[in-house]
């Protein structure tokens, strides 16, 4: 090995003491991936690794996202905090992202992959995942127009807000299933969607707005659980079975997972 490259590494072993927690090492739970440009094999870190990470760090800490439409695109704003009692303007680090809908995605939410995006991004510039190629979610896809498309944003009835309770501490270390989105291959421009179209739920936000039937978390929804506790959907899938609307929308829950995380 050069000497140029043995300071490299040196160097790498340095940013990677980054947020270090004892005990625990993100290399392993890097996922690789094959850059457009260059071919090359490089690792990547996914949001939800970062997640968890942050949580470890600061168990009491906060990541704060607020969406709003804009045009036929979601525009989400993501902060982190070390403590869910800083103050508004006292973050770590913040990020925003941009996405529209994918013609051959039509089960991904544009709204729920900007805030994915948002939180990755933001994540990274907090230093969860310097050391790698990449952290965050996958970047080849097409890029949102961001300003040919600046239009009149619509009239929601209110726009979606906080990822995680305001005034409340998130449970220590939880992994977050909110991982990447997949993206489309093709250039297929995603097509205009009106107002209506884009406020009207779909089955998986419609179960993510189900009460939590754990008495622990009796003020929490199904979507609050994937951020604080996703350990707890195989529980409510067995406990009330498939056919009832609780573990149909748990069920939901776990496959729209895995369906990201392939």
């Amino acid at each position: 090995m050069s000497t140029n490259s043995t300071e490299k590494q040196t160097m790498l072993n340095a940013i990677s003491t980054i947020n270090a927690v004892e005990g625990f090492d993100p290399t392993p739970l890097a996922v690789g991936y094959t850059d457009l440009n260059t071919g090359e094999k490089r690792l990547r870190l996914p949001v939800m690794i970062q997640v968890a990470w942050f949580r470890l760090k600061y168990p009491e800490g906060r990541i704060s996202i607020k969406v709003k439409p804009s045009g036929n695109f979601f525009v989400a704003d993501a902060k982190v905090y070390k403590n869910y009692n800083d103050p508004v303007d006292s973050y770590l680090a913040e990020a925003s992202a941009s996405r529209g809908p994918l013609a051959d995605k039509p089960t991904v939410s544009p709204r729920e992959w900007a805030q994915t995006a948002a939180v990755g991004i933001a994540l990274r510039n907090a230093g969860f995942g310097l050391q790698f190629h990449a952290a965050g979610e996958s970047f080849d896809a097409p890029a949102v127009d961001e300003l040919g498309q600046l239009v009149p944003a619509p009239k929601f009835a209110q726009d979606q807000a906080e990822v995680l309770p305001e005034k409340e501490a998130p449970a220590g270390a939880p992994l977050g299933m909110a991982e990447d989105i997949p993206i489309s291959d093709g250039n297929q421009e995603p097509p205009m969607q009106t107002a209506a179209t884009l406020a009207e739920e779909t089955p998986l936000e419609k179960a993510m707005k189900l009460p939590c039937p754990a008495s622990k978390y009796k003020d929490k929804t199904l979507g609050d659980m994937v951020s604080l506790n996703p350990g707890i959907f195989p529980w409510i899938i067995n406990k009330f079975g498939e056919a009832s609307e609780l573990g149909a929308g748990a069920k939901l829950i776990c496959e729209h997972a895995m369906q990201v995380t392939a």
